[in-house]
């Protein structure tokens, strides 16, 4: 609880991943992907509950095993591939029979993502009395300096391509690992990409989110390092 507000932290986890199979129980830098979010779950002074949503019986199992909340089965028919992501957020927080004002989705693809960037994003949202906030992070290679190809030939996204480092604007880019909403706006907008969307800035190095193998061994060396 957060200044008096119920504070519900979903953790979306199915069982058909495709880039990398079986991604959300795979073992990285010692324990299942998915325990490196839970455990942050756990930690946070301001997050009343912390539950799974999921298809899968193996995932589930596991999740309860390492104390996570597991309060539903989530239908088959919301876990394919082609489901819109919020549909399963919008299930869970219909069939809890528990009252939250503000939901916080946490990604298990996201292990670098901490405590502190939990807490602190509930506390910059709280502080503008902001009714969405999300994880962003600078992105390695600026979008200015992007191509489209057309009939093989490069084509600036820019109609005039920037060549000075300096005269770029700074930009973001979303980094999966936090997505915080007012439960009231989420149902009445279902998006938490908005007009008033606040940025919560983490770094490179706490941004990796895990879609393929290589993104694996390098969040695997990198929870080592820790």
């Amino acid at each position: 609880m957060y200044e008096k507000k119920r504070i519900i932290a979903i953790i979306p986890a199915r069982g058909g991943s495709k880039g990398v199979k079986r991604k959300n129980i795979r073992s990285v830098a010692g324990k299942p992907l998915i325990q490196w979010t839970i455990d942050a779950a756990h930690q946070s002074k301001y997050l009343d509950r912390c539950i799974l949503s999921s298809e899968d019986n193996e995932i589930i199992t596991i999740a309860k095993s390492l104390g996570c909340d597991v309060p539903f089965i989530r239908p088959k028919h919301l876990a394919k591939d082609d489901t819109a992501g919020i549909l399963p957020i919008l299930h869970a927080l219909n069939v809890l029979k528990e009252q939250y004002d503000y939901v916080m989705i946490l990604q298990p693809t996201s292990p670098l993502r901490n405590v502190e960037d939990i807490d602190n994003s509930i506390e910059l949202c709280f502080k503008h009395q902001a009714s969405y906030c999300v994880s962003v992070t600078t992105p390695s290679k600026h979008p200015y300096w992007s191509f489209y190809l057309k009939e093989n030939t490069l084509k600036p996204l820019q109609e005039k391509l920037v060549t000075r480092r300096q005269d770029l604007p700074d930009m973001v880019v979303l980094n999966g690992a936090i997505y915080l909403a007012k439960i009231e706006s989420l149902f009445k907008d279902e998006n938490f990409i908005q007009p008033d969307t606040l940025a919560y800035q983490m770094p490179a190095a706490r941004s990796f989110d895990i879609d393929t193998e290589l993104d694996l061994k390098i969040c695997q060396f990198l929870l080592e390092e820790k």
